[in-house]
């Protein structure tokens, strides 16, 4: 039987000294076809280990509704792990932030029912350990001592940055031992005293998370882990994107510098990200620190492999630097050729707003209701209701999660932006119908708004320009849209009814491809929205910047013709579908 323990200055493998370098891999970030090729590129570059997350609103996206089907399989992704013979960390959390959408907490777990998170709260808690219970049943026959990869398990995920509640952590670490998992135990926090002190508790492994500095960080890591090895659990070696703001770049050379100082003080380390992945569908995160950022769909990470899983100047530059420090098993095979160049026109579209009443049944409210009263937890929805301002005047909302287009009699006359901070629009005096389709952009991922609604956040009020008092809109119908609208394409009687003035379009074509290859969708003459590819969700566009491409797994492709669906928020006339032979991550910012 094989033994992995913590010992007073080591990791102990079999009782032997044991520094762990690991990189991280995301499974739900990638195509379950192409694990295989990440895990063994990622030995090659020197690497023993591979660490992953759990996303539990991926697993569960609708309360008792679980999967571990296709991409979501846990234990194929850990066996493929084994199969390479390399361990693997797990960080079940249950909250990961990972710049995932919601921090990987369900929404659902914040509806009436939900009196707090991330502490000890009874309803929060049950719901914590029905989830704990079934990934610890796929964890544990997989720990190391029972024949498989398994080496550590965490608690929790830079809880010292959110809460301070011991007795939180004490019940996650009671569920986590009663379902079998004994071997050791980590939390992670940033090297700050405060966080460290905050985020875990004795008999737990404090691990740090940072990109630079490493003497620094990890000397304040040891005065709170007194004993023990010390890790890295979450090494920065890139960063991550938001829309509307330059693509993020690491120096290669200053990255493998640092990682060369860390390693040479015999610390372990995971590498934050070794191959980032793609936010498929709708599962970006963002952040919001007095700001709204949503995050683009690319999770590429300027990590050492590409979103793609090319290898990079940084993966060559570490590979030298970790071969200072053990054996490297053999030659990277050459790299592949560039991804095929194709085109080809949509062959079809209609008018979103239309295809979506057509096929819906319009519900109301007395008051405005969040998308989450919906049962919308994602995507996007529609509100309508009729005014009668006697004069010009301006509507406004107390919050919009996140951006919502504003139509009158059915012409867009603008906008309501989160990111931007605009909450008002101006509208002309008279009757009319007023129309809003609501985009929800991303959930927050850190900090307080963990958690909180999306769609628009009430009141929603009419303030004339002259004379007279606002008065709050109370009469509200609402419709949400089609999670997956595609079908909306070929039903009836929306079938045919093109888009007019500009106003949000659902648009269909068919991209030829010889072979199954990797591509790189290029969006560059497209405005915002969504993208399905062969029935997958490839995640969201906009042509604000950096990210150009979406990037399309060559398991996805077909031979011969492949479906792509287009929901364009902002659709430009001469819009063809077509791709490039590299990705574009650094498009020019839009003004």
């Amino acid at each position: 039987m094989t033994t992995f323990s913590v010992g007073e200055h080591d990791f102990l493998l079999d009782g032997s000294p044991h520094q762990i370098l690991s990189g991280a891999l995301h499974y739900f970030r990638i195509q379950p076809e192409q694990w295989a090729d990440r895990i063994h590129k990622a030995r090659l570059m020197g690497l023993n280990t591979i660490e992953t997350y759990v996303a539990w609103n991926a697993h569960e996206p609708v309360e008792g509704q679980w999967s571990w089907e296709g991409g979501l399989d846990l234990a194929a992704f850990l066996k493929a792990v084994a199969d390479e013979g390399m361990h693997a960390i797990v960080r079940p959390a249950p909250y990961i932030c990972a710049e995932w959408d919601n921090g990987g907490l369900p929404a659902w777990l914040f509806g009436e029912k939900a009196a707090g998170v991330r502490r000890d709260e009874p309803v929060f808690m049950a719901a914590v350990q029905a989830y704990l219970r079934r990934v610890y049943e796929v964890i544990e026959p997989l720990q190391i001592h029972h024949g498989g990869p398994v080496i550590l398990v965490q608690i929790e995920n830079e809880y010292g940055a959110y809460g301070s509640d011991p007795e939180y952590l004490r019940k996650l670490v009671d569920i986590t031992s009663s379902a079998g998992i004994t071997v050791p135990l980590t939390t992670v926090d940033q090297p700050e005293d405060g966080m460290l002190a905050a985020g875990s508790l004795p008999g737990l492994l404090r691990t740090g998370s940072f990109g630079s500095r490493s003497p620094e960080r990890l000397a304040t890591l040891r005065r709170h882990q007194p004993t023990g090895p010390l890790m890295c659990m979450e090494y920065w070696n890139g960063w991550f994107d938001d829309w509307g703001t330059p693509h993020h770049t690491t120096d290669a050379e200053a990255s493998a510098a640092d990682l060369d100082a860390l390693l040479g003080s015999g610390a372990s380390v995971n590498l934050y990200m070794l191959c980032g992945g793609t936010n498929f569908g709708l599962t970006n995160g963002a952040n919001d620190k007095g700001t709204y950022e949503p995050i683009v769909t690319s999770y590429d990470y300027d990590a050492p492999l590409d979103e793609a899983g090319h290898p990079t100047a940084k993966y060559w530059a570490f590979r030298e630097v970790i071969g200072r420090y053990t054996e490297l098993p053999g030659e990277v095979p050459p790299g592949s050729s560039p991804a095929p160049v194709l085109d080809s026109p949509f062959s079809a579209g209609i008018d979103l707003l239309d295809a979506v009443e057509a096929s819906g049944t319009w519900a109301r409210r007395d008051h405005l209701p969040t998308m989450d009263e919906m049962g919308q937890f994602r995507g996007q929805a529609v509100y309508r209701t009729r005014i009668e301002p006697r004069a010009d005047a301006e509507l406004s909302v107390a919050e919009v999660r996140d951006r919502a287009l504003v139509l009158i009699d059915g012409s867009l006359v603008g906008a309501l932006d989160r990111a931007r901070k605009v909450c008002s629009v101006a509208l002309p005096a008279g009757s009319h119908e007023l129309t809003l389709l609501v985009e929800d952009q991303g959930r927050v991922d850190y900090g307080p708004r963990l958690g909180e609604p999306k769609g628009l956040i009430g009141p929603a009020v009419l303030r004339p320009g002259g004379a007279g008092e606002p008065v709050e809109i109370t009469d509200w119908s609402y419709l949400p849209v089609p999670g997956d609208p595609r079908p909306l394409l070929s039903g009836e009687p929306v079938c045919g009814r093109a888009a007019r003035d500009g106003r949000p379009v659902l648009r269909r074509g068919e991209l030829a491809v010889a072979e199954p290859a990797d591509l790189f969708l290029d969006t560059g003459g497209w405005g915002a929205g969504v993208v399905w590819f062969n029935e997958v969700c490839l995640g969201r566009f906009w042509d604000l910047g950096p990210q150009r491409t979406l990037y399309v797994p060559s398991p996805l492709v077909r031979t011969g013709p492949n479906d792509v669906v287009v929901l364009d928020l902002h659709p430009r006339a001469g819009a063809r579908i077509a791709t490039l032979a590299e990705p574009i991550l650094d498009s020019p910012i839009a003004g």
